[in-house]
């Protein structure tokens, strides 16, 4: 059960009471998640989500408020947090922030089919457009800045062949983005993976857990969501699934000659940042709770295929 910080029926009653949410009726805590505490809250009027925030920056908060609260008003379908009757959304209980979400309906796809890829592609190409256009700014906390120092934290743990594909992976970065023009910047998720949405039968009812979010390349984003939703086992990408998102996402937002060029690159430098951040779990920053790290090998696998097969291309759109 990964609920860090217990709380009581009272404890809740009491909190709903700032919010114009209802009465509490229900109270479950919820075994998902890694590194915060949630709440299922059922009040007499709707289903809520309250989450207390255990780690990261607290001090990072209200950009992930802002960001929510903006995407929601431009129709992204994202859980924008609740505001209780003074218009504040951010709280603590327990001694820990706390944030109150509706609860949104369905649940994450382990097997993407083409409907739901189209889905997902237009939604994060709607939500780059407008993202473009978000005042707030919180630097991405895993671009090629990260890469660089933290890739040597792990490579002792690392065979010689594993120790030389990384470390000439972060040159190649360096060498590739330093002299790239500058890609088109916004407000990005940062690990929008597909057990990050939720889905009722084909269509996508949120997009959830921006507690990565930050603002960069969106490209960057771009190519987490390729690597997760059309990637096979073997780390190969997925044609048609690969074509059909990012189709509707070209649709949205085309990209920029600059932004094509670098995609092949920048699929790369986002498989070596998940093998990179799972390998600091397992060897040298284990987690704080008697918990499964994710397996490194998968982006492994996936850094490699990029490398040996290059990238498929990019689909074209006519508008």
């Amino acid at each position: 059960m990964a609920v860090f910080t217990p709380l009581s029926d009272a404890q809740v009653a009491e909190f709903l009471e700032g919010f114009d949410a209802g009465s509490l009726t229900s109270l479950e805590g919820v075994a998902a998640g890694t590194e915060n505490t949630t709440f299922f809250v059922t009040t007499d009027r709707r289903e809520l989500v309250l989450t207390l925030f255990e780690q990261g920056e607290h001090a990072e908060l209200p950009f992930f408020v802002e960001l929510l609260d903006y995407l929601d008003e431009h129709r992204v379908p994202v859980a924008s947090p609740l505001h209780d009757h003074n218009g504040i959304a951010l709280h603590s209980l327990a001694g820990k922030p706390s944030l109150l979400f509706p609860r949104l309906p369905g649940k994450y796809p382990k097997a993407p089919n083409l409907a739901q890829c189209q889905a997902l592609g237009d939604a994060l190409g709607r939500m780059h457009r407008v993202s473009r256009h978000f005042p707030g700014s919180r630097p991405n906390p895993r671009d090629l800045h990260w890469l660089l120092p933290m890739h040597h934290r792990v490579l002792v743990y690392l065979p010689p062949d594993d120790q030389a594909l990384m470390k000439n992976e972060v040159e190649s970065y360096q060498g590739f983005f330093g002299d790239t023009p500058d890609l088109p910047h916004g407000a990005l998720h940062g690990d929008l993976f597909r057990d990050n949405t939720l889905f009722e039968g084909d269509e996508l009812r949120g997009i959830i857990d921006f507690y990565n979010g930050c603002t960069g390349d969106l490209l960057f984003d771009l190519a987490i969501v390729i690597n997760d939703w059309a990637t096979d086992a073997d780390g190969r990408l997925n044609v048609e699934r690969h074509d059909t998102l990012l189709r509707a996402y070209l649709a949205r937002r085309p990209l920029t000659p600059g932004a094509r060029d670098a995609w092949p690159m920048m699929l790369r430098m986002t498989a070596l940042r998940y093998w990179l951040s799972r390998l600091l779990v397992v060897y040298v920053n284990p987690p704080a709770h008697d918990l499964t790290p994710h397996d490194p090998e998968q982006f492994r696998r996936i850094l490699l295929a990029r490398i040996d097969h290059d990238t498929l291309p990019l689909p074209e759109v006519h508008t």
